[in-house]
């Protein structure tokens, strides 16, 4: 749990500023690795951990996963919360061959 509180305190004053990127895998799966910049929140624990992460709920949320299910569910747990800018970006594999490759 301080983990994610340390999380939050970190992220949360991004999330404002631009899009918030929230993959909603296993904390496993996110350690094995993840979009720059991404949130963990399990889909099945977004109901509880959004507001701490956003209360804005026009604030352009975009989730992912493995396949595009799980983000799916996330996706309709928060339009029933209120949330009107959320998208289900699909699947992670897919986002990390979109991004650019970086020179190391």
């Amino acid at each position: 749990m301080k983990k994610f509180l340390v999380l939050l305190l970190l992220w949360g004053p991004m999330a404002v500023a631009q899009n918030l990127w929230i993959d909603v895998r296993t904390v496993e799966e996110y350690k094995a690795g993840h979009l720059e910049g991404a949130i963990n929140i399990p889909y099945d624990e977004i109901e509880q951990k959004i507001s701490a992460v956003s209360v804005d709920k026009t604030a352009d949320i975009q989730l992912y996963c493995r396949s595009g299910r799980r983000s799916g569910i996330a996706l309709e747990t928060l339009r029933g919360l209120g949330y009107s800018k959320v998208t289900n970006a699909g699947s992670y594999e897919q986002l990390k061959q979109k991004q650019p490759k970086s020179n190391e």
